[in-house]
Protein backbone atom coordinates (compact mmCIF):
# COMPACT_ATOMS: atom_id res chain seq x y z
CA UNK A 1 0.00 0.00 0.00
CA UNK A 2 1.76 3.39 -1.05
CA UNK A 3 2.34 5.57 1.47
CA UNK A 4 -0.80 8.01 2.62
CA UNK A 5 -0.08 12.13 2.68
CA UNK A 6 -2.62 13.24 5.21
CA UNK A 7 -3.69 17.00 5.06
CA UNK A 8 -1.19 19.25 6.82
CA UNK A 9 -3.03 21.04 9.82
CA UNK A 10 -2.07 24.65 8.23
CA UNK A 11 -3.67 23.60 4.61
CA UNK A 12 -6.49 21.90 6.72
CA UNK A 13 -7.39 25.06 9.26
CA UNK A 14 -6.56 27.44 5.77
CA UNK A 15 -8.88 25.65 3.45
CA UNK A 16 -12.32 25.92 5.91
CA UNK A 17 -10.81 29.25 6.97
CA UNK A 18 -11.46 30.48 3.53
CA UNK A 19 -14.24 28.19 2.94
CA UNK A 20 -16.02 29.97 5.50
CA UNK A 21 -15.35 33.39 3.69
CA UNK A 22 -17.04 32.16 0.15
CA UNK A 23 -20.65 33.89 0.53
CA UNK A 24 -22.24 31.10 -1.26
CA UNK A 25 -21.06 28.27 1.18
CA UNK A 26 -22.41 27.83 4.74
CA UNK A 27 -20.48 25.26 6.27
CA UNK A 28 -23.14 24.39 8.94
CA UNK A 29 -25.97 22.13 6.81
CA UNK A 30 -23.80 21.65 3.35
CA UNK A 31 -23.03 18.93 1.64
CA UNK A 32 -19.46 18.04 1.49
CA UNK A 33 -17.71 15.50 -1.06
CA UNK A 34 -13.84 14.03 -0.49
CA UNK A 35 -12.18 12.55 -3.23
CA UNK A 36 -8.84 10.50 -2.68
CA UNK A 37 -9.99 10.83 0.77
CA UNK A 38 -7.05 8.71 2.15
CA UNK A 39 -6.79 9.00 6.07
CA UNK A 40 -10.45 10.96 6.25
CA UNK A 41 -8.85 13.67 7.72
CA UNK A 42 -10.41 16.66 5.68
CA UNK A 43 -14.06 14.83 5.85
CA UNK A 44 -14.07 14.09 9.19
CA UNK A 45 -12.78 17.94 9.63
CA UNK A 46 -15.92 18.73 7.76
CA UNK A 47 -18.64 16.70 10.09
CA UNK A 48 -17.03 18.62 12.86
CA UNK A 49 -17.45 22.12 11.50
CA UNK A 50 -21.45 21.21 10.90
CA UNK A 51 -21.51 19.65 7.58
CA UNK A 52 -25.32 17.50 7.14
CA UNK A 53 -23.39 15.04 5.13
CA UNK A 54 -20.00 13.81 4.15
CA UNK A 55 -18.97 11.15 1.36
CA UNK A 56 -16.26 10.17 1.42
CA UNK A 57 -14.52 8.19 -2.09
CA UNK A 58 -11.09 6.08 -1.32
CA UNK A 59 -9.71 3.79 -3.72
CA UNK A 60 -8.50 1.27 -1.49
CA UNK A 61 -10.04 -0.72 0.91
CA UNK A 62 -7.85 -1.11 4.42
CA UNK A 63 -7.83 2.95 4.17
CA UNK A 64 -11.65 3.14 3.50
CA UNK A 65 -11.89 0.78 6.32
CA UNK A 66 -9.72 3.34 8.69
CA UNK A 67 -12.03 5.95 7.99
CA UNK A 68 -15.09 4.05 9.12
CA UNK A 69 -12.86 3.29 12.00
CA UNK A 70 -11.80 7.03 12.86
CA UNK A 71 -15.01 8.59 12.34
CA UNK A 72 -16.37 9.55 15.62
CA UNK A 73 -19.65 7.74 16.67
CA UNK A 74 -21.46 11.06 16.93
CA UNK A 75 -21.37 11.78 13.16
CA UNK A 76 -21.71 8.30 11.75
CA UNK A 77 -24.66 9.13 10.43
CA UNK A 78 -23.73 11.69 8.49
CA UNK A 79 -21.26 9.64 6.67
CA UNK A 80 -20.65 7.80 3.68
CA UNK A 81 -17.57 5.67 2.47
CA UNK A 82 -17.08 4.37 -0.78
CA UNK A 83 -14.05 2.39 -1.76
CA UNK A 84 -14.33 3.14 -5.46
CA UNK A 85 -11.88 4.66 -7.71
CA UNK A 86 -12.64 7.90 -7.68
CA UNK A 87 -13.95 7.86 -11.29
CA UNK A 88 -16.63 4.98 -9.94
CA UNK A 89 -17.63 6.88 -7.00
CA UNK A 90 -18.09 9.69 -9.23
CA UNK A 91 -20.33 7.44 -11.45
CA UNK A 92 -22.04 5.92 -8.95
CA UNK A 93 -22.96 10.17 -7.03
CA UNK A 94 -24.25 11.16 -10.25
CA UNK A 95 -26.64 8.05 -10.66
CA UNK A 96 -28.18 8.67 -7.73
CA UNK A 97 -28.33 12.21 -8.02
CA UNK A 98 -26.29 12.98 -5.29
CA UNK A 99 -24.66 16.99 -5.39
CA UNK A 100 -22.35 18.66 -3.26
CA UNK A 101 -21.26 22.39 -1.85
CA UNK A 102 -17.96 21.38 -1.58
CA UNK A 103 -16.19 18.91 -3.65
CA UNK A 104 -12.41 18.68 -2.12
CA UNK A 105 -10.00 16.47 -3.90
CA UNK A 106 -6.35 15.22 -2.76
CA UNK A 107 -5.06 13.27 -5.44
CA UNK A 108 -2.01 11.81 -5.05
CA UNK A 109 0.84 14.48 -5.41
CA UNK A 110 3.45 14.20 -9.02
CA UNK A 111 1.58 11.42 -10.34
CA UNK A 112 -0.47 13.01 -13.33
CA UNK A 113 -3.37 14.03 -11.73
CA UNK A 114 -2.53 17.82 -12.14
CA UNK A 115 -2.88 17.14 -15.71
CA UNK A 116 -5.89 14.87 -16.10
CA UNK A 117 -8.21 15.52 -12.92
CA UNK A 118 -10.27 18.22 -13.94
CA UNK A 119 -11.48 16.36 -17.09
CA UNK A 120 -12.66 13.51 -15.09
CA UNK A 121 -16.55 13.83 -17.23
CA UNK A 122 -19.04 13.61 -13.80
CA UNK A 123 -16.90 16.52 -11.75
CA UNK A 124 -19.06 19.10 -13.02
CA UNK A 125 -22.43 16.73 -12.13
CA UNK A 126 -21.89 16.80 -8.81
CA UNK A 127 -20.94 20.20 -8.12
CA UNK A 128 -24.25 22.17 -6.52
CA UNK A 129 -25.41 25.11 -7.96
CA UNK A 130 -23.14 27.69 -6.08
CA UNK A 131 -20.90 24.78 -4.94
CA UNK A 132 -17.39 24.66 -5.28
CA UNK A 133 -14.24 22.27 -6.29
CA UNK A 134 -11.34 22.58 -4.14
CA UNK A 135 -7.91 20.81 -5.43
CA UNK A 136 -4.79 20.12 -3.17
CA UNK A 137 -2.22 19.73 -5.10
CA UNK A 138 1.83 19.92 -4.77
CA UNK A 139 3.04 23.49 -5.35
CA UNK A 140 5.13 23.13 -8.09
CA UNK A 141 2.88 20.98 -10.18
CA UNK A 142 0.71 22.34 -12.27
CA UNK A 143 -2.77 21.76 -12.33
CA UNK A 144 -4.86 21.96 -16.13
CA UNK A 145 -7.88 23.79 -15.56
CA UNK A 146 -9.82 23.29 -18.96
CA UNK A 147 -13.42 23.73 -19.44
CA UNK A 148 -15.84 24.63 -17.99
CA UNK A 149 -13.90 25.33 -14.78
CA UNK A 150 -12.53 28.89 -13.61
CA UNK A 151 -10.22 29.48 -10.86
CA UNK A 152 -11.28 31.53 -8.55
CA UNK A 153 -8.75 31.39 -6.08
CA UNK A 154 -5.14 30.17 -5.45
CA UNK A 155 -2.86 29.64 -1.87
CA UNK A 156 -0.06 27.98 -1.72
CA UNK A 157 1.02 26.84 1.62
CA UNK A 158 5.07 25.64 1.16
CA UNK A 159 4.81 22.16 -1.07
CA UNK A 160 1.59 22.40 -0.73
CA UNK A 161 -1.47 24.31 -3.10
CA UNK A 162 -5.16 24.89 -2.84
CA UNK A 163 -6.73 25.73 -5.85
CA UNK A 164 -10.47 26.89 -5.53
CA UNK A 165 -12.32 26.54 -8.97
CA UNK A 166 -16.67 26.84 -10.02
CA UNK A 167 -17.86 25.00 -12.81
CA UNK A 168 -19.34 27.69 -15.28
CA UNK A 169 -21.67 24.79 -15.70
CA UNK A 170 -22.76 23.66 -12.71
CA UNK A 171 -24.76 20.62 -11.88
CA UNK A 172 -28.45 20.50 -10.63
CA UNK A 173 -29.33 23.03 -7.71
CA UNK A 174 -29.57 20.84 -4.75
CA UNK A 175 -32.63 21.15 -2.47
CA UNK A 176 -31.06 24.52 -0.60
CA UNK A 177 -30.05 25.77 -3.68
CA UNK A 178 -31.12 28.62 -5.46
CA UNK A 179 -33.31 27.76 -8.33
CA UNK A 180 -36.61 26.35 -8.59
CA UNK A 181 -35.76 22.86 -7.32
CA UNK A 182 -35.99 21.12 -10.33
CA UNK A 183 -32.75 21.05 -11.33
CA UNK A 184 -32.69 23.08 -14.20
CA UNK A 185 -30.44 26.38 -14.49
CA UNK A 186 -31.61 29.36 -14.83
Amino acid sequence: MKEVRPTSGRVLAALFSILGGVEEINLEGLDFLDLFAGTGRVGIEALRRGASSVVLVETLKDRARAIGRAIPEKFADRATILSLEFRRGTAWLVRRGRVFDVVFADPPYNEGWGASLLRAADLTKIVKKGGIMVVEHASRETLAVPEPWAVTEDRVYGETALTFLRPESPGPAGPDSPGDGTGALS
